[in-house]
């Protein structure tokens, strides 16, 4: 007999999803539907760890705007800021966004 097969998406089983959660969710997806974002994430991603400074040099952007988009970030609990000495430097902290960044990019090289 084959081992019972597991749901690919235990998150999404059982009931279905209360006002409040959809909500949440909802608030999620407008916080990463951002390409600025999007981008700052995926700089930290690379990094491991990086400053406002080296985000702005890396997007292009001024500091005010990457620093701006970060609170953004933090407030939602993806990124984190840590001191270092005069240096903050932040880090993804939500262990699913580089997930579901990496399958947003698989999802759109499904349609080239």
């Amino acid at each position: 007999m084959p081992p019972p097969r597991k749901d690919p998406f235990p998150h999404l089983s059982g009931d279905l999803m209360a006002d409040a959660s959809a909500g949440d969710l909802a608030q999620l997806f407008k916080v990463l539907a951002n390409d600025n974002r999007l981008r700052i994430l995926h700089v930290i991603y690379l990094a491991g760890e990086v400053s406002p400074s080296d985000i702005a040099e890396a997007i292009g952007a001024s500091q005010q705007a990457v620093s701006n988009q970060l609170q953004r970030l933090a407030d939602q609990r993806i990124v984190h800021a840590r001191r270092d000495g005069q240096r903050v430097l932040y880090q993804i902290i939500d262990p699913c966004v580089p997930g579901l960044m990496d399958l947003g990019v698989c999802l759109m090289s499904q349609r080239e």
